[in-house]
């Protein structure tokens, strides 16, 4: 397959509709989706810490993989954003016929 789903990281609703509008409208990826307030746990310099953030759900091409995580850096608020991709290997062919097709108009 030829497609990536990209989960990324934000620190609220606002960071996350920003990169989501951004990559959508510049046809870096078809579909974001945005899900709302989940408890992160982490360490970050040597400390457990809990916080709320939101996670993003990108829909892409693989070849746009590198172009998105530039942009997204780019607009991200963390020094380290979480921004990892995984290889879409199959579903719904009428979704992925449309995802292809969203990259063309």
């Amino acid at each position: 397959m030829k497609f990536s789903l990209i989960y990324i990281t934000c620190k609220n609703q606002k960071e996350a509709q920003k990169i989501a509008k951004a990559v959508v409208d510049k046809k870096l990826a078809a579909c974001a989706n945005i899900f709302p307030k989940i408890k992160s746990y982490y360490r970050w310099h040597g400390k457990a810490v809990w916080d709320q953030e939101r996670v993003l759900i990108l829909k892409t091409k693989k070849a746009n993989l590198n172009k998105v995580i530039k942009k997204v850096k780019g607009i991200h608020s963390y020094k380290i954003p979480c921004i990892l991709a995984f290889e879409i290997k199959g579903g719904n062919k009428e979704y992925l016929n449309w995802l292809d097709k969203a990259f063309k108009f």
